[in-house]
């Protein structure tokens, strides 16, 4: 497991349109999301040990923001041929088992992870309600025990924009796993 920091996406960029497949059965555009005030866009997948550390603040995070106006994705980019625990079955199982209460989406052909520029597991993007970029960064800063976090940095980054304040700065980088890009 090699740990990658994401690089920095300028805030203010428009959030890159996209068609995928949910494990629902449906799929799911940019404008499946049009509605909410705030949108986080998570790039993920089923085995990172970074996801799995973190999937349950993401999901606690998720359902406490959604009543005031935030929208969540999960995406995986990573190629299911050399991690088939990334396959879409497979996303489908741990989706159901996780309880996600958002769409879980499959990025087969790795265009979207590229064009939003996501670099590892789970890599983290806060739009606002014009679906620009306010935050592009990690999720907090202990993956290892929840009970040392000292920094919220999702928390207050949706807070923020859900109450139209901009993102205090600076934003420390998503960590994880790297994306798995096909060969």
């Amino acid at each position: 497991m090699a740990l990658t920091r994401s690089s920095a996406v300028p805030s203010g960029t428009s959030a890159p349109p996209f068609s995928l497949p949910g494990t629902d059965g449906r799929i799911y555009t940019l404008d499946s999301f049009k509605n909410g005030k705030a949108l986080l866009v998570v790039f993920m997948c089923n085995h990172c040990p970074y996801v799995l550390a973190w999937i349950d603040r993401i999901v606690a995070v998720a359902l406490e923001y959604a009543p005031q106006g935030l929208q969540t994705v999960g995406i995986n980019a990573n190629d299911p041929v050399s991690y088939p625990d990334d396959s879409f079955p497979k996303m489908k199982e741990f989706a159901r088992e996780r309880k996600f209460p958002f769409p879980y989406l499959f990025d087969e052909s790795q265009g979207v992870a590229s064009a939003y520029g996501a670099a590892c597991t789970p890599d983290l993007f806060v739009f606002d309600a014009a679906r620009k970029l306010a935050y592009h960064g990690r999720v907090d800063d202990n993956h290892e025990s929840p009970s040392l976090v000292k920094s919220r940095d999702l928390d207050h980054a949706i807070a923020a924009v859900l109450a139209g304040r901009p993102v205090p700065a600076p934003q420390e980088p998503s960590m994880g796993c790297n994306i798995k890009w096909k060969r």
